[in-house]
């Protein structure tokens, strides 16, 4: 068979086993290895990439494994932290020609839902973030809120916006939520869920929301299988799916 060559990092998750299974049914993929907690990376079985769906303890150093055997990396894990990310790039920067994408979601509808609610922020007074996982989940907020927050909350800032009004000021609980780049941000964990996410907007006597659903794995095996193929153009540091779509 010829064709890029993939490793799985992380390939015993829940997405690490559909990721491996959406490369062993493309044409111009290979999947060449399989790799867990506990395994020796070593040479990643000679892969021109890996998809790397770990968790966040582990990501960074399998991250940097791969950059420093010269192996592209389309990374899916989230909870990646500003300082992570730029100590990434200085590893990058020694290794010329290889590309990362670290992406949290890579179902399309996400990351229209999060270009959307970009570009609608700055057009109303109140905008609040909700997102709604499985309770196997090890993160909150999810990376896909996290990053939909920051855009949202970038956009706003760029258009001169007021701070979102709240006017609590007795919350010893937190039920009011996270705030990321000053965006109100929920987490819902829920047996029977997969992966969800809406984003509601306000003003006076009206809303908008916006939300995205995937109930399966397989809607996120579009965006994989794009970066897959595209990681290896790109060199160094991408953060999002959207800049391989033309977005954002």
């Amino acid at each position: 068979m010829s064709g890029t060559k993939v490793a799985v990092v992380g390939a015993a998750g829940r997405m690490g086993r559909a990721v491996c299974a959406a490369v062993e049914a493309a044409d111009d993929l290979e999947l060449v290895g399989r790799f867990d907690a506990g395994d020796d990376l070593g040479d990643l079985s000679g892969a021109d990439v890996a998809v790397e769906f770990s968790v966040p303890d582990a990501s960074p150093a399998n991250v940097a494994h791969c950059v420093a055997q010269g192996v592209h990396v389309v990374v899916g894990t989230t909870g990646w932290t500003d300082e992570g990310l730029d100590t990434l790039r200085g590893q990058l920067a020694q290794a010329p020609g290889v590309g990362v994408l670290v992406a949290p979601n890579f179902a399309v509808g996400a990351v229209l839902l999060m270009d959307f609610a970009r570009r609608a922020a700055p057009f109303f007074e109140s905008v609040e973030v909700v997102e709604l996982h499985h309770p196997d989940k090890v993160d909150a907020p999810s990376g896909t809120a996290a990053r939909t927050a920051e855009l949202v909350g970038a956009a706003r800032d760029a258009a001169g916006c007021d701070p979102v009004p709240d006017a609590t000021t007795h919350d010893p609980d937190g039920a009011r939520g996270a705030r990321v780049h000053g965006v109100p941000v929920h987490s819902v964990r829920l047996r029977g869920l997969v992966a969800h996410q809406e984003v509601l907007l306000g003003g006076p006597g009206e809303m908008l929301t916006l939300r995205h659903d995937s109930f399966d794995r397989a809607s996120f095996m579009t965006g994989v299988l794009a970066a897959v193929r595209e990681v290896g153009s790109r060199p160094g540091l991408t953060v999002g799916l959207e800049r391989y779509l033309g977005l954002g």
